[in-house]
This record gives C-alpha cells, sequence and structure tokens, in this order.
C-alpha cells in the first residue's frame, strides 16, 4: 500500500463511502480504485487527485496533503546515484535489497530519520 493509498482508504473509512460507491460517482472502476489503494497502480494523475480532493468536498491543507501523498506514491522507483558518492550507491541498493525484510518499526524509524536530516539540509 502508498502513502497516498491509505490516506484514499481513510477518507473512504472515515465517510462511511465503499469502494463502489466512491468509483461509481468520479467516475473510474471499483478494480482500478482498488488498485490505487493497494499500491498495485502507479501514482494517480494530478486530475484523479483533484477528482479525489473534490469527492471528498477537502480544501487547504489536506488537499495539500493528499497531492503531496499522491507524489509520493510511486510504488515502483528508480533510483540513479550516477554521480552520487559510493557511500550513496550503497545505501540506494541495501535499501533496495533489504526494505522488504525490515520490520515496520525499522521502515518508520528510517523513515523519521530521513525526514529530520531533509529538515536540517
Amino acid at each position: 500500500m502508498t502513502p497516498f493509498g491509505r490516506r484514499l482508504r481513510d477518507l473512504r473509512a472515515e465517510r462511511g463511502v465503499t469502494l463502489s460507491q466512491m468509483a461509481t460517482t468520479i467516475g473510474v472502476s471499483p478494480t482500478y480504485l482498488s488498485a490505487l489503494e493497494n499500491g498495485k497502480r502507479g501514482r494517480p494523475t494530478w486530475a484523479m487527485v483533484q477528482r479525489i480532493i473534490a469527492y471528498f468536498n477537502v480544501i487547504w491543507d489536506e488537499a495539500e496533503d493528499l497531492q503531496r501523498l499522491a507524489e509520493l506514491s510511486h510504488p515502483r522507483i528508480v533510483v540513479d546515484t550516477a554521480g552520487l558518492s559510493p557511500e550513496a550507491t550503497e545505501l540506494a541498493n541495501l535499501l533496495a535489497r533489504e526494505i522488504a525484510h525490515l520490520p515496520p518499526e525499522a521502515v518508520a524509524e528510517l523513515l523519521g530519520r530521513l525526514k529530520i536530516l531533509r529538515r536540517r539540509g
């Protein structure tokens, strides 16, 4: 599941909306919407995110958050380390190899640490 997919599922649950109801209203198939929620589809287009924002009638910060989550939700990503340090290449390769084996708390810890470092930089 992607960050966007998790938020989408949470929004539906908070509002008591079924997958089929939402899919019909925004003009997609329930299969597509399910795949989007479960990370089986690539990141949603800007237009799709706008339809979802309109469907849930979210504004300002929540709408921006949905757009940000959509941008961070590509389930298959390529990391180009050309021109970076050997350590950066090693980090990218280790993460790619090990991420599926890390416990959720370790993933959360690494993500939190990266966010802290990004704010400092």
